[in-house]
């Protein structure tokens, strides 16, 4: 089941990294923008794990789902329309959507089911975006290390590239292309850093694929 306790008790605590570290969000807007903007004009997204809005409501994504009731009332301040669901089990018909974006899937519990699941409901040619923390870079082992002590991350799992790039290609999806951002450790980052291409260097990973 997804750890949603931590996050519907701590909205605010959530909600206020993104204050603490404005440059390190400005720059992961950036890179998930930069694959979205290759995309067709006016598609129909959905994210998946919504959290307060801070990623599709900027990105101009309207649709999302989110099992945590106090974080969706953040997002829907925020003007994202939520539905209460799981990644897991998305309330939609087959081949429904354009593009589906997961921000941080470290927090959910049976990611490959949730790909399988973003793969039924797009449409054929149409894009999954994957944000997610590098297990070998150094936020993500930060985060690791202090795991006891953290409300958010005790009970995350951090993937490598190469097995989230596994779990899409067996949920069926082809075509991955990657870029990457957050150079350094969290207070390093002092301004807004462009995404460069590929991975193995920044902290923060995008990867879109496509349905065929």
């Amino acid at each position: 089941m997804l750890q949603i306790t931590p996050f519907t008790n701590h909205v605010a605590e959530y909600d206020a990294w993104f204050e603490k570290y404005p440059f390190a969000y400005e720059s992961e807007l950036a890179a998930i923008r930069q694959q979205m903007l290759a995309l067709p004009k006016n598609l129909v997204g959905l994210e998946v794990g919504v959290g307060t809005g801070r990623y599709g409501a900027p990105l101009g994504i309207k649709e999302g789902v989110e099992p945590s009731e106090e974080m969706s009332k953040l997002a829907v301040r925020r003007g994202m329309e939520i539905v209460k669901a799981r990644a897991e089990d998305l309330p939609y018909r087959d081949i429904h959507f354009d593009f589906v974006l997961f921000v941080t899937i470290c927090h959910l519990d049976k990611v490959p089911v949730a790909f399988t699941e973003a793969y039924r409901v797009l449409k054929p040619g149409g894009a999954v975006i994957v944000a997610f923390l590098d297990k070998s870079r150094p936020i993500a082992q930060s985060y690791e290390a202090r795991r006891a002590t953290s409300i958010f991350y005790r009970n995350a799992t951090f993937y490598s590239v190469k097995r989230v790039q596994d779990m899409l290609e067996k949920a069926g999806f082809r075509n991955l292309e990657y870029n990457q951002t957050l150079f350094g450790t969290l207070e390093e980052i002092e301004e807004l850093q462009a995404p460069k291409p590929g991975y193995g260097e920044g902290s923060f990973v995008v990867v879109k694929a496509f349905k065929k």
